[in-house]
């Protein structure tokens, strides 16, 4: 989930120095919904025991990082806000999908679908859900200064 806004995007932010992880492993891509700011790399090791080869042909970020076996990792710099839909070349059942945005206030939940974004200015701001590799729902949400909100998307 993150949250989106003209006054949130129109301002810099530094990248991330650690780069985020998008795993290859029980050939499975983990996680399946990756958020990271414009700008990052993102790292794509190899955890299985057979060769992989990720790719994407979106318009936000084509790449193809040929095949490559178990240890082995590739990174990609994900330069344009977008979303990016990753496959495996072998593997047809591997999907993933990494939201580029151009703010860094995004979060993934916890195994218990708890979240928290910390530092939020006050302002009105839309929050997106996602979920299994696609957009759940959009809501409008309104932050004080000082102020904590709860949203629950368990319906």
């Amino acid at each position: 989930m993150y949250l989106e806004s003209q006054e949130l995007n129109s301002r810099d932010y530094p990248i991330p120095e650690i780069h985020p992880v998008l795993d290859q492993r029980g050939l499975q891509f983990h996680p399946r919904v990756l958020p990271v700011l414009i700008g990052t790399t993102v790292d794509f090791p190899n955890r299985d025991n057979l060769f992989h080869n990720v790719f994407s042909y979106s318009r936000t970020k084509p790449f193809d990082l040929g095949r490559y076996p178990t240890g082995e990792l590739r990174s990609v710099v994900f330069d344009r806000p977008g979303v990016v839909r990753v496959y495996c070349d072998i593997h047809s059942d591997m999907s993933a999908a990494i939201l580029v945005l151009q703010n860094p206030y995004f979060t993934r939940p916890d195994d218990n679908g708890l979240y928290s974004l910390k530092g939020v200015p006050a302002g009105t701001y839309t929050l997106v859900v996602w979920f299994d590799r696609d957009m759940l729902e959009r809501r409008r949400v309104e932050l004080q200064a000082g102020q904590s909100i709860e949203e629950d998307f368990s319906h």
